[in-house]
This record gives structure tokens, sequence and C-alpha cells, in this order.
């Protein structure tokens, strides 16, 4: 049962879970007009102290359709987090208000802290370099669609793994299925940190491989998982100058993957993603979009304990 739990990490859903709430996505995205009083009379809490565009408009979309209401702030300058608030008393004041709360912020290990003072459901919508888990929930209900299967795939997930909380998220939950294998492909000076190597690998080095050029592996690849390469990230601009384009996907190198490959991306797309790349069928990330809007409504109703009118 999922009622009245709070979502922080990956490793708060168990695989039976996660199938429950694919299921229940699936069925929102079949027929959405018998979810559309489900969360009649109750209030989402949206905290975000950080900006986000597709995260928050997600929560909030997918609340009014389960025909639910929203309070919240979009940045912590709009908060009383301005005037030295601490966080734990802004969830509990808010804990207050609402029947779940969304929350976005910048430091680290914030959700974990929040969670332990809310009387409410808890969902973690990114704190910092850790953890975005409803973007994980969005990015299998993607897969799943595309390929019927979390079993048994090739991931490529390419650019910044060092910084990017939804490439540590996806791992962690990838992991949980059978025979997936990961292709990490990334400049060294952003490679994935030796801590989520440990955490979602558990030592096996079997399951991944580390190269750092795309292009070298894209034939081999079930899903590319593309995320941009910031420049401010590298040390000199000379490194940047040597590897950006590497990790600019190009219908060239779409040429070299798989008819059956999929793209994804958390978005916001800068430059990693030619334009070009949006027609090829392959491109799911703004079906993605849409994806975590269903994923959400699912997630909010399980832990809300709440059905279909």
């Amino acid at each position: 049962m999922l009622k009245g739990r709070n979502l922080v990490t990956p490793d708060d859903l168990s695989v039976e879970e996660i199938f429950e709430l694919m299921n229940l996505a699936k069925q929102i995205i079949e027929s959405p007009k018998e979810y559309s009083n489900a969360c009649n009379g109750k209030i989402l809490g949206t905290l975000f102290f950080e900006p986000s565009t597709r995260t928050r408009l997600s929560f909030e979309a997918a609340m009014l359709r389960l025909g639910g209401e929203i309070v919240g702030f979009s940045e912590g300058s709009s908060s009383s987090a301005a005037k030295g608030e601490s966080l734990i008393d802004t969830i509990r004041t808010v804990g207050a208000y609402v029947d779940i709360i969304a929350m976005r912020h910048p430091k680290e290990g914030s959700s974990h802290l929040a969670a332990r003072y809310t009387d409410v459901p808890l969902i973690n919508a990114g704190d910092g370099g850790h953890y975005h888990p409803t973007q994980t929930l969005t990015d299998l209900l993607t897969i799943l669609e595309s390929k019927d299967t979390l079993e048994g795939l090739v991931i490529g997930l390419c650019g910044d793994l060092k910084f990017g909380r939804t490439v540590h998220s996806l791992i962690k939950s990838m992991k949980k299925f059978k025979d997936n294998k990961f292709i990490l492909i990334s400049p060294q000076e952003l490679g994935i940190p030796e801590y989520v190597k440990a955490i979602a690998f558990n030592g096996n080095s079997e399951d991944y491989i580390e190269v750092e050029r795309l292009e070298d592996v894209i034939d081999q690849l079930d899903i590319l998982y593309m995320t941009r390469v910031q420049k401010e990230r590298f040390f000199n601009e000379a490194d940047y100058v040597r590897l950006k384009d590497s990790y600019i996907l190009t219908p060239k190198k779409m040429q070299l993957a798989k008819k059956d490959m999929i793209v994804l991306h958390p978005l916001p797309r800068v430059n990693e993603i030619s334009i070009e790349v949006d027609s090829d069928e392959r491109a799911k990330y703004f079906r993605q979009v849409k994806c975590g809007m269903y994923a959400r409504m699912a997630l909010i109703m399980k832990l809300l304990g709440v059905e279909k009118c």
C-alpha cells in the first residue's frame, strides 16, 4: 500500500509498486474522464525553492486533471524562506493546509529532512544533485509504452552524468529489473560519481561500461538518454571544445542507431539534440512530457489512497 507514504528516492518503491503505478497511469491514459474527480476536495502544495517549468506545471496539471486544487510557490524568494524561515517550519506550516506536498529544493538531502517532519505525503520533485524520482517514473512509463518491457535493455546515458540527478535516479530504478546493461557516455570530468556506481551497481562492473564517444556505442543501444554537457563544469575551455560535439545528437548519428532505439531527454534541451532529430519517430522526449503528467496523476492518487469516481 502506498497510501500515506513519502517518495524521496527511487528506493522507496519496490518493483511491484512501480508496476502498480505504471498500470494505473496507463488506465488514466486510456480513460482520463473516469479519473477527473478522483481528487475532488484534495489540495496539493507545490513548494518549489528553485525554478522549474515541466516538473512544477506537470504536478499542477496532474492535480487539476484529477479534480483537485493547488497552493504553493514557484521560487524560494516568494516564500518565508526569504525571511529566514527554516525548511522544517515551512513543511510543518504547509502540511497544515494541504493533503499532499511536492517539493523541489536546491540542497541535497532536503527531501529526507522534510519527510521527517511532514504529516502528509511528501514527494521529492528534485533535491540538488541527488534524486528526481518522479522524473524516473516518467522515464519508466515512456520506456514501457515504447518497448513494452523494462527488462533486458541496453541503456546509454550520455552527457553530464556527474551532476544529473535524473540519470542517478534512472540507473537506480532500472537496476531493479532483470538483465539491463548500462553504457555511461561522458567526458571524464562529468563521469558518474563513484558513490552512485557503488550504490547502483553494488560493485558489479559487469553491468556497465564507461566510454567518451557516443558514436562508438550508439549502435548497441535500445535507449539513449541524453543530458546537457555544461560548459561551466569544465576546468578549462580547451577540454570543452575538444569534447562538446561528441555529445550533440544529430541525424547523422541517428543513422548509426537501431531502427527501434528510442531517445529520451529530461529537458530542458539547449543544443545537445539537433532539432532535426525531433521528426525522427524514435525521438520520444516530448512524449515523455505527457507521460510525466500521467505518472504524477497515478502517484498522487496512490499516495492519497483515492480511487476513480
